[in-house]
């Protein structure tokens, strides 16, 4: 810089480059770091998804009486509509539940899965 007056057009032109220059490559750090990080969160959701076990083939879902009483439904293990009641089965177990009369969820339909004909 000029110490005996105003600076320039020019001068002042490069200095506010200089600025902005100085101000973008900080912003371009900040978002390098946000990138980095959303890097790390989507390995992370992705190394979750990988450890977590398959849904079972075959649920019973049971009433607020508990699995000591009949069933409520018989679903597919993937299920949406599943309670937080429901426990994993065996083909057999569901098989012999629908043989029992427990319903078939009507949005998944397992007895049509299971090849199961009234």
């Amino acid at each position: 810089m000029r110490s005996d007056g105003p600076l320039s057009r020019l001068e002042a032109l490069h200095f506010v480059r200089r600025v902005v220059e100085q101000q973008a490559q900080h912003q371009l750090g900040l978002i390098d770091r946000w990138i980095a990080q959303e890097e790390r969160r989507e390995a992370e959701r992705h190394r979750d998804e990988e450890m977590r076990p398959a849904p079972p083939d075959w649920l019973l879902e049971h009433g607020l009486n508990g699995p000591q009483h009949r069933p409520l439904y018989v679903h597919i293990g993937a299920c949406w509509n599943a309670g937080d009641r429901s426990r994993p089965v065996t083909r057999e177990q569901a098989l012999h539940a629908l043989q029992q009369q427990v319903p078939a969820c009507s949005h998944c339909r397992p007895d049509t899965a299971l090849g199961y004909l009234d």
